[in-house]
């Protein structure tokens, strides 16, 4: 039976607002904000939705970049696992006040921004996170950053205001600070796999892949766990018992981005905002998606292996994946299996996924120069809200005629899907008017949707046949078709291990 090395328990450390803490005794599933309100009696953030919705508990979290420096971001404290902060600094909006109003916190005074004041620490930090990391530059920008804050009282335009007041505003150089606090928080973290154990409940955070795949082999029955943003409503929402976790979020080998002519291989722990630009730079419609695609706190957070690996039938990135041809890596022990993505979702909960084994990567091709590609999501909300239908389409054309067809779906069914019998009446055929409109009524034989709260069947089916139309009807514009000009090439698969 494989060992995980190195598990002898130690307590979790971490920095909390510039201090050093060590905690025993928490049990792993204590969230973040528990910890906060409670044992350290920082009321500052708050507890409104407890599912990472409002944005009213955003911290900042710092942690080491990998070159020296340090990686910023926003989180929600409400499903963030307080053993995943060791080796982490969080800040909360004490610490941003500490000397005074900051020149942010001024400008949500002036611009009257607050009135019962509940979600005032979450925007406030959530623009402060934006404007350290550069991403408030304009209105625009301004609003995305808080597309995951809620306010029920002031509205949002006085925020707004506030936040472009700081937003282009030079950010301090504190690169000597941050390599000072790289190496502190290195320290911090510790060699080999962290090991927590409290109240009969134990988790475990390795930090190359292969001790990963000795830790999951060693305890088949855990729950991985990255940025939990859904493992945590596990918790918070369904009180459900986790006895045995592992954090795959430290796990650097799994955190690289690997760019090659015809494909891009995402590593599984990397972030969905990480991987936004890259994915917009395959095609602008997967950066708009991922611009709407929960809110920032839950983008820092959320994995594109979490994305796949938790098998839902309403995940945007799926169709969007499936509809490329896109191959997933998958790792047992020292085993690397590689299977197309659109075979792992067998029905709904259930996926193509031994004990013992973990998403290590996915592997998307880029476009060829004679495919094009379409993908849209269909929500209540414009920001920050679930999927009705998502819709990914990706053809290939000989001259003028389809030659191949991938259209992808999620909210239709049990699993991401593809409508094979709508692909079947686009295939041999030039992609006009007739074409769509046989295809928009194969896909009846496709799907057979949910009436649920957020759509119904017949909306559903109406709504994935009428976005088949739309993306005919940009084609048949013909010149402003999106394409990317590649060529073939091979992508190293040493960072993940495992013989193929």
């Amino acid at each position: 039976m494989p060992q995980a090395p190195n598990l002898s328990p130690r307590p979790i450390r971490f920095l909390l607002n510039g201090e050093k803490r060590e905690v025993t005794g928490e049990t792993p599933t204590t969230t973040l904000l528990d910890y906060l309100r409670g044992p350290e009696r920082l009321t500052g953030t708050k507890e409104g939705c407890a599912e990472g919705d409002c944005g009213a508990c955003t911290v900042l979290v710092s942690e080491p970049d990998g070159s020296g420096g340090i990686s910023r971001r926003s989180a929600n404290a409400c499903i963030q696992f307080l053993p995943a902060m060791n080796g982490r600094a969080i800040e909360t909006i004490e610490h941003l006040g500490r000397d005074g109003l900051t020149p942010l916190q001024t400008a949500m005074v002036e611009n009257h921004a607050s009135q019962c004041g509940f979600c005032t620490p979450g925007f406030v930090m959530q623009l402060h996170a934006g404007w350290l990391t550069g991403a408030l530059t304009d209105r625009q920008s301004v609003k995305d950053a808080i597309s995951g804050n809620l306010c029920r009282c002031t509205g949002y335009g006085p925020i707004v205001e506030a936040g472009l007041e700081i937003a282009g505003e030079p950010v301090p150089d504190t690169a000597a600070e941050d390599a000072a606090l790289s190496a502190g928080l290195a320290e911090m973290e510790g060699e080999g796999v962290f090991a927590y154990e409290a109240r009969g409940h134990r988790w475990y955070a390795p930090t190359n892949v292969d001790d990963l795949a000795d830790t999951y082999a060693a305890n088949p029955d855990a729950v991985l766990v990255a940025g939990a943003t859904d493992v945590g409503l596990w918790v918070t929402k369904q009180y459900r018992e986790l006895p045995v976790m592992i954090d795959v979020s430290h796990v650097r080998d799994l955190k690289v981005i690997e760019e090659a002519a015809g494909r891009v291989y995402f590593g599984a722990a990397i972030t969905h905002r990480e991987a936004r630009d890259v994915l917009a730079g395959i095609h602008p419609d997967l950066g708009e998606m991922l611009r709407r695609f929960a809110g920032a706190q839950i983008r820092n957070a959320g994995t594109i292996g979490g994305n796949i690996a938790n098998g839902s039938p309403i995940g945007d990135l799926p169709p969007c994946f499936i509809a490329l041809g896109s191959r997933l890596f998958l790792r047992k022990g020292d085993d690397l299996r590689i299977v197309p993505l659109e075979d792992f979702f067998i029905d709904y909960g259930r996926q193509d996924r031994g004990k013992g084994e973990f998403v290590a990567a996915v592997e998307v091709p880029r476009l060829a120069d004679n495919q094009r590609f379409f993908a849209h999501k269909i929500s209540k909300r414009f920001d920050s809200d679930i999927s009705a239908v998502m819709a990914a389409f990706c053809l290939t054309f000989d001259g003028d005629v389809v030659s191949e067809a991938r259209l992808a779906f999620g909210g239709m069914a049990g699993i991401p899907k593809r409508a094979k019998a709508a692909e079947a009446a686009l295939i041999g055929r030039p992609f006009d008017g007739v074409a769509a409109r046989d295809a928009m009524a194969a896909m009846a034989e496709d799907f057979s949707p949910l009436t649920d709260m957020r759509a119904s069947s017949d909306y559903r089916l109406k709504t994935a046949q009428n976005l088949l139309k739309r993306f005919q009807l940009e084609l048949s514009g013909a010149a402003s078709a999106r394409i990317a000009v590649v060529g073939p090439d091979a992508l190293d698969l040493a960072a993940i291990g495992g013989a193929a």
